[in-house]
């Protein structure tokens, strides 16, 4: 018999907790008060060894530093995977990325703070990780060591099957290598929102967990249906599942943060050298939704809209998925407890909105263009973020000033975008790419500024 389950949904009026709206300049202030905790006191945050896999990447390095900041002692362990994508796909961060050892360096020479770098692939070198976990024993491991993008998990079978393997061996291998190394460290996995699918639940979307009936009226609180929208999102669902079995197997302390898109650039630390600058992503398969918009309405582009832009999704500041690492690292389950689920969102916005607020602060075109996701054309997402609010995370918002480091960044490095790669280049399925067979990407033609012209 086929069994049916009702889901149980507790609404509210708004899940969101009122924000601070403040500039880009007045973010340090806010991060000592992180550092302090939530009662003011700075001896309240506990200092802990950590160890950050993916530790070089575009959420991986700023929240390396950020923990380093408060007083952790962090190893950052990564292949150079992405950098080696940059090459495959012929388009470099708009920023110019220094190497690891001399980011670690700088950090040194500006903070007095040391930073270890050890390239390792966590997904194949598995000998190297139990070896490397044995010697550091450390209090936490930060897993953000995967494949992060949709549209190059779809791009070919190639690479559907490294982002499968990457993503989904690599996790698998953190979990056996905490367990063979004997050492009781907090694994805390950087996941996505993308897990629930986007509005397929009807209602409030909780935090991991979710209240059904099951027939014959039995009440249960499972883990929230999976439902992927790409490889990449799937590989996610499967690391949820592992989450779940090395727990309840293996009592391992784990901790799942379903992460909205991220965006912004810089932090209060990586701003305090150039050579500690993070990576910038504007190519149609790494640049997120809302720094692709702010980078083409720098550059004098068009607004590129997929669709009817009626998708709905959650964001986040890049200084606020470190807060968030930070909180959880801080806060960790006890031997035994079943995995801690977190939303990791600020708020939710429609695209068509975001590019709309974007267009109007910049005086660019919009263009809606064909969708090359197999994906609804418009759904509604309301997220419950209150357990990072419970804790003390006062989320930064799309406050139309925080928008200015962002625009000052491209402005600064415009002349090393190569405007071919702005336009989407991985399609979800043969329909798609057939539906977006006119998108030419030579189309894309950069705004000259004044002194450009004069000197012309």
């Amino acid at each position: 018999m086929k069994l049916l389950i009702f889901l149980s949904l507790v609404t509210s009026a708004h899940s969101f907790v009122p924000v601070l709206h403040l500039s880009a300049q007045s973010t340090p202030s806010r991060t000592k008060l992180f550092a302090e905790g939530a009662n003011g006191d700075s001896s309240a945050a506990s200092k802990k060894k950590v160890i950050v896999l993916g530790g070089d990447g575009f959420c991986g390095w700023p929240t390396s530093l950020y923990l380093s900041d408060q007083g952790h002692e962090v190893v950052i362990v990564d292949n150079l995977s992405r950098r080696n994508i940059d090459i495959e796909l012929g388009c470099d961060s708009l920023t110019p990325i220094r190497s690891p050892e001399v980011r670690c360096q700088a950090w040194k020479e500006v903070s007095g703070k040391e930073i270890r770098f050890v390239n390792l692939d966590v997904a194949k070198e598995y000998d190297l990780l139990v070896d490397l976990i044995k010697q550091e024993k450390p209090d936490s491991i930060v897993h953000f060591a995967e494949q992060r993008a949709a549209p190059y998990s779809m791009k070919s079978a190639k690479t559907k099957r490294y982002t499968v393997d990457n993503n989904v061996g690599g996790s698998n291998n953190l979990c056996c290598a905490v367990i063979d190394s004997e050492v009781d460290a907090h694994i805390i996995h950087l996941g996505t929102m993308g897990v629930y699918g986007y509005g397929t639940s009807g209602g409030e979307i909780p935090e991991g967990y979710i209240d059904v009936t099951l027939p014959g009226g039995r009440d249960a609180n499972i883990l929230h249906p999976a439902h992927p929208g790409s490889v990449y999102h799937a590989t996610k669902c499967l690391d949820a599942l592992l989450w779940q079995f090395y727990q309840k197997n293996d009592q391992l302390r784990i901790t799942d943060l379903h992460q909205g898109i991220v965006w912004g650039t810089n932090t209060p630390q990586t701003a305090l050298d150039e050579r500690l600058i993070n990576r910038f992503d504007y190519d149609g398969d790494y640049g997120t939704v809302l720094n692709r918009f702010l980078m083409q309405a720098a550059m004098g582009v068009p607004l590129t809209v997929y669709g009817t832009g009626g998708q709905t999704r959650a964001f986040i500041h890049i200084s606020d998925t470190a807060r968030c690492i930070d909180l959880a690292i801080s806060n960790p389950p006890t031997a035994g407890d079943r995995v801690e689920i977190f939303n990791q969102v600020a708020e939710t916005r429609r695209v068509r909105d975001i590019a709309e607020l974007v267009a109007s602060m910049t005086d660019v075109e919009v263009n809606f263009i064909p969708n090359p996701r197999q994906e609804a054309a418009e759904n509604d997402l309301d997220v419950a973020n209150r357990k990072f609010c419970n804790l003390g995370l006062d989320p930064i918002t799309l406050d139309t000033g925080l928008f200015d480091e962002v625009t000052e960044i491209v402005k600064k490095y415009k002349s090393r975008c190569d405007p071919t790669k702005i336009l989407p280049a991985s399609f979800w399925n043969k329909k798609r790419a057939e539906e977006c067979a006119s998108i030419d990407p030579k189309s894309i033609q950069l705004k000259k500024d004044e002194a450009e012209v004069a000197k012309a």
